[in-house]
């Protein structure tokens, strides 16, 4: 049976649109990349469960999650472009989610999470992939020359910038997904500057 909690908010109280069901009512194809998740996290998040009911949304995005996992960015970077990317598209879900991971696996200090969500960093390499990365998202791809120009003279090469575009399209993938379906959120709450 599907479940729907209702979460507390600032704007009364909401329920996941899209059913979440639980783990042992997905599809059979859903079962081992669940398995998987819960292994690997402890827990199943309802964004899984949620891409669960479709085994080829959620391989899809278990498949380029892992394969950028494998890439040149450290993950205080990964970790920090999801929560600027989060931010842009007033997604509570992820924000709440990246801020977690972002401060108990990451050790993303508090100071680090809020500057990230802003597009902002100290280290001057963070700074700049999280700059282009909000115009990537902003501008729909169609950067400027200027803004490649920054991000190399950050010192980022071609593969570089091409991992923090498909950073982008896999974080704005998981914000519209959540932002659709409004998924409980099951991580400590953090809301969006940005009005939902």
């Amino acid at each position: 049976m599907p479940q729907h909690t209702a979460v507390p908010t600032l704007k009364g109280l909401i329920m996941s649109r899209l059913s979440i069901p639980a783990v042992s009512d997905a599809p059979a194809a859903s079962k081992p990349l669940l398995e998987a998740v819960h292994q690997k996290l402890g827990v199943v998040p309802n964004l899984m469960k949620l891409l669960g009911q479709s085994p080829a949304a959620l391989e899809g995005y278990l498949s380029l999650s892992g394969a950028l996992d494998k890439g040149t960015l450290d993950v205080k970077l990964r970790e920090s472009l999801a929560l600027a990317v989060a931010e842009f598209n007033g997604c509570d879900y992820c924000l709440a989610a990246h801020s977690y991971i972002g401060k108990n696996l990451v050790k993303l200090t508090d100071d680090e999470i809020a500057q990230a969500r802003d597009a902002r960093a100290l280290d001057v390499r963070r700074a700049a992939a999280l700059r282009f990365a909000q115009r990537v998202a902003s501008e729909r791809g169609r950067v400027q020359d200027s803004d490649i120009a920054a991000l190399r003279s950050a010192g980022f090469n071609d593969a570089e910038t091409i991992e923090i575009v498909l950073h982008v399209a896999l974080n704005v993938l998981t914000n519209y997904v959540n932002n659709v379906a409004r998924t409980d959120v099951d991580f400590p709450r953090v809301s969006s500057h940005t009005p939902a």
